[in-house]
């Protein structure tokens, strides 16, 4: 009789440790997806690698994750996809904690308007020179062209704009790169 209770025990521990492992697999398997878009990794030498040396990041694939143990471990803050024959941008929101992207070395001929939506820490990017970078020259502080590539720095607070900051309710869901109009029935700070 003792033998069946340590064996009714060890099922749902056993059944709880089972659990657990896939769903942190699982977790693990969605948050970097974005890291492994293209193969390669983030080189010491690029804008990204020197950005992930500099913050005392910890590059995963084409990802440079912040290395602290007080946020979330896997909190992207720099994306490198220079040179990964993208024709196309649309969903990067796994990164849209990301800091710095670059884009640069690939045959972009269109990028989703809400690619890049909710992107508000996102402070410098690099893209081909025939593409404008998200928003317009006028979303960004500063925006230059330099050695085949489109610099875009210093994403500006578009919803600040008016004058009137919106404490919630706007109309417009993009965080980023659009001006946002605020309804008429939400509270103003």
């Amino acid at each position: 009789m003792k033998m069946n209770a340590g064996c009714y025990q060890l099922k749902p521990a056993l059944f709880i440790l089972i659990l657990n492992s896939y769903f942190y697999a699982s977790y693990q398997l969605t948050e970097l997806q974005i890291c492994k878009l293209c193969s390669g990794t983030v080189l010491n030498g690029t804008a990204v690698g020197e950005f992930c040396l500099s913050s005392a990041g910890r590059i995963d694939g084409r990802c440079c994750l912040r290395n602290d143990n007080t946020s979330d471990p896997e909190h992207i803050i720099g994306l490198d996809l220079s040179n990964c024959s993208l024709t196309r941008v649309e969903n990067l929101q796994e990164a849209s904690t990301v800091l710095m992207i670059d884009l640069s070395l690939n045959s972009i001929v269109n990028v989703s308007d809400s690619a890049f939506q909710g992107f508000i820490e996102l402070n410098y990017m690099i893209l081909p020179a025939d593409i404008l970078c998200p928003g317009g020259n006028t979303s960004w502080e500063k925006v230059e062209v330099k050695e085949g590539n489109r610099l875009c720095t210093g994403q500006k607070n578009t919803c600040n704009q008016t004058g009137q900051l919106c404490k919630s309710g706007c109309v417009d869901p993009y965080a980023c790169f659009v001006e946002i109009r605020c309804v008429h029935t939400v509270h103003y700070l």
